[in-house]
């Protein structure tokens, strides 16, 4: 455990030096940097940047059923090792999160093996095929909090109308997919010049749209809270910010991928930038920035989706959807918002850390201020590291990462979670909480192997 310890000379939310003093699992005092008291041990952490631990809404852990491209033990490391201290675990694993029983096992399987904290996300749908309404109350009352179909849309308007009225009584969120079947049945890239260069099937932006369109209107009707998943287009921007504007609850993330990349880099035909929703034109990028300035876009979530080599080792159209997300995202979005300066560590702490607390229900333990009284539970980030992205240094099990050989300026150093040391890629809280991630059994390698990839035209 990290206590009777002074962090010396943090900047917390990158404001001025301070000291913050840790006692007793809490912070009890953040103090003008070099006024601390001297009987506690001190840890030198000048100019590091301090922010309330991460909490992602959208993280595919894979366990059960396919721990050859992520296990909860292996993806959790990898969200300790972004900053996270808690994480909400998408339902599409094998077997799919849709009973009780199953939530039930995800939490237990995190007591035993995860470096974080772990929220199982239940299914919408039984079996995620978007026909019969999975016991959503049931669910609720063994502890999910949030209910998703992710990586299927609830096309079903009378389904999803159905789940936002039981979510609702249960006081928790559905949160949707967005991907209309028949708009973009078999779509593999951004429609538009880069479809056309491509000849791939197109993936219109209206086959989102759509989605939202109909479901913030269900959201407005019932009351219920809606989340939206992903967001990927300008239009859709627009229609959030018309619901939120009638005081619908509605509430949207986007992927850290989504703020950086363009439909150009998927274009050039590499798999590892096949995702799902895929890579936007630039114009949609900005929007999208715009969006998260502004709040429209409440929150950065990651969508952590890994896979081993052999399943992006294909062509293009036989290639899995999805990125790594968990040990870059404060990276890439500090550089989108800092663009080539400091970015607004305030808005970075609300959009990746507090209002995703709020939506997921977890406020009264994550996102917490960093203030005296609070749990000891936050992130140090070096604002000047300027590290390159090295997939075989990552802690996840596979290497699909988009961002592999970038260069970024902002690197999360260490994360602590109520006094236990999660990460600590320096050495700078050397401390028995930080015995276990040391002693961590070694990462298969295997996945981090691959070649480039290319589209093979339109054999789709």
């Amino acid at each position: 455990m990290l206590d009777d310890v002074v962090l010396a000379g943090v900047r917390v939310l990158g404001g001025p030096p301070s000291d913050v003093e840790l006692r007793g699992g809490r912070i009890t005092a953040v103090r003008a940097a070099g006024t601390s008291g001297a009987a506690l041990t001190r840890v030198a952490g000048t100019g590091l940047v301090m922010l309330p631990a991460l909490v992602d809404l959208h993280t595919h852990l894979r366990e059960p059923g396919d721990e050859e491209a992520e296990t909860i033990a292996s993806g959790t490391r990898a969200a300790a090792a972004g900053g996270y201290s808690d994480v909400f675990a998408m339902a599409n694993c094998s077997p799919v999160t849709d009973s009780p029983g199953r939530v039930r096992h995800i939490a237990e399987t995190a007591a035993r093996t995860a470096s974080c904290r772990v929220h199982p996300v239940g299914a919408i749908t039984l079996r995620l095929e978007g026909q019969d309404l999975a016991p959503l109350t049931a669910m609720a009352d063994a502890g999910a909090r949030i209910f998703s179909d992710d990586g299927r849309c609830v096309d079903d308007p009378a389904i999803l109308l159905d789940a936002l009225t039981t979510s609702r009584a249960a006081g928790t969120v559905i949160a949707q997919h967005a991907q209309c079947g028949s708009l973009a049945p078999s779509g593999q890239i951004n429609a538009g010049p880069a479809a056309d260069r491509t000849g791939l099937p197109p993936w219109p932006a209206v086959a989102e749209e759509t989605i939202v369109a109909r479901d913030v209107v269900f959201a407005g009707a019932t009351g219920a809270r809606l989340h939206i998943c992903h967001v990927s287009t300008a239009g859709t921007v627009e229609i959030l910010r018309c619901a939120k504007q009638r005081g619908w609850p509605v509430t949207a993330e986007v992927t850290p991928h989504h703020l950086l990349l363009t439909d150009e880099q998927a274009a050039a035909g590499d798999t590892i930038h096949k995702v799902n929703p895929p890579l936007r034109s630039a114009a949609d990028v900005v929007a999208l920035r715009a969006a998260l300035l502004d709040g429209t876009i409440d929150a950065v979530a990651t969508d952590h989706a890994p896979h081993p080599a052999r399943r992006k080792g294909t062509g293009w159209c036989d290639a899995a959807f999805g990125m790594l997300g968990l040990e870059t995202a404060l990276a890439v979005v500090a550089e989108v918002l800092g663009e080539g300066g400091e970015p607004d560590w305030s808005l970075i702490a609300d959009a990746m850390s507090h209002r995703p607390a709020r939506i997921g229900g977890i406020d009264a333990i994550a996102g917490r201020p960093l203030t005296p009284g609070e749990p000891a539970t936050f992130t140090l980030v070096d604002p000047n590291a300027n590290w390159t992205v090295d997939p075989t240094e990552h802690q996840s099990l596979s290497a699909n990462t988009p961002f592999a050989h970038f260069r970024f300026r902002h690197r999360v150093v260490a994360t602590v979670v109520e006094s236990r040391v999660t990460a600590d890629h320096c050495g700078l809280l050397a401390a028995p909480g930080s015995a276990a991630l040391r002693d961590a059994p070694p990462r298969h390698r295997a996945n981090g192997a691959r070649d480039h990839l290319s589209y093979p035209g339109r054999n789709c």
